[in-house]
């Protein structure tokens, strides 16, 4: 694990996933580091964020950091203790504001490979597939992407299979697709910094960079050419009043080594 400072690489991405969040918002959570950035998000300047599991938890205020968005957990002080059916309707029916995702690779438009690496029938690697990912990417109107491993080998130019949408081709192709218009990849946070789409291309775009890290490292981990901002940020390190909550979040160091 990754040691910056006074402060560990997996605080420095759940605070900078958490700050992304917005009060009032709903957010579809994954198991890991998008438990932690949900639930520090709303213990910190985010109340009254939403939070959604897939096993149906809609709304709880969980205490501690559950094993799986199946966990009992996951419905504590819940506003709904639904099902998958009803929380999968809802991100379909447009109601579910931020989806969070990680991948094995990903290509400039943001679409995501985690079904296969080599031929399909005889595959290098054969991978867990989609999940609830396509619909969460098909659906969420924000997409944040946790990737802790950016490299020219996860950061493709062209994916051997695409499990999940982005933008797919470039502008216009999600909509052509079949797809709700507004909607797609919004942010990719790496152990190098923060990416986000841009408006016109729908290309991946370099935002912000960790401390101690140049835009040039993080384009020479990438496969393809990045689009750069024309001021790239830095972005800040946890505060400590953040890694308090986060060691109260996740006591037992499971995502977070102490």
């Amino acid at each position: 694990m990754a040691q910056r400072g006074s402060y560990s690489e997996s605080e420095l991405l759940a605070c900078v996933a958490a700050r992304l969040l917005e009060d009032g918002r709903s957010v579809f959570v994954g198991t890991g580091l998008p438990m932690i950035a949900s639930m520090l998000a709303q213990r910190t300047h985010a109340p009254n964020l939403l939070i959604i599991f897939e096993a149906g938890g809609v709304g709880p205020q969980v205490p501690v950091l559950p094993i799986s968005v199946g966990d009992s957990r996951t419905f504590h002080r819940a506003v709904m203790a639904s099902s998958m059916h009803d929380v999968m309707s809802a991100c379909q029916a447009g109601y579910i504001d931020y989806g969070f995702l990680g991948a094995a690779a990903i290509d400039p438009y943001g679409n995501l490979n985690t079904t296969v690496f080599g031929d399909w029938e005889q595959p290098k690697v054969r991978l867990p597939g989609s999940g609830g990912a396509n619909d969460i990417g098909s659906f969420c109107w924000r997409l944040i992407y946790i990737m802790r491993n950016q490299s020219p080998r996860t950061f493709m130019a062209r994916l051997p299979f695409v499990t999940t949408p982005g933008y797919l081709s470039g502008p216009g192709a999600r909509e052509a697709a079949g797809l709700p218009s507004g909607g797609g990849p919004y942010r990719v946070i790496t152990q190098l910094g923060v990416l986000g789409f841009d408006d016109e291309t729908k290309r991946m775009k370099l935002l912000a960079v960790h401390p101690g890290v140049t835009p040039e490292q993080v384009q020479e981990a990438t496969g393809f050419p990045l689009l750069m901002a024309d001021e790239i940020q830095e972005t800040a390190p946890p505060t400590e009043e953040e890694r308090r909550i986060l060691r109260e979040i996740d006591p037992t160091g499971m995502v977070i080594p102490r």
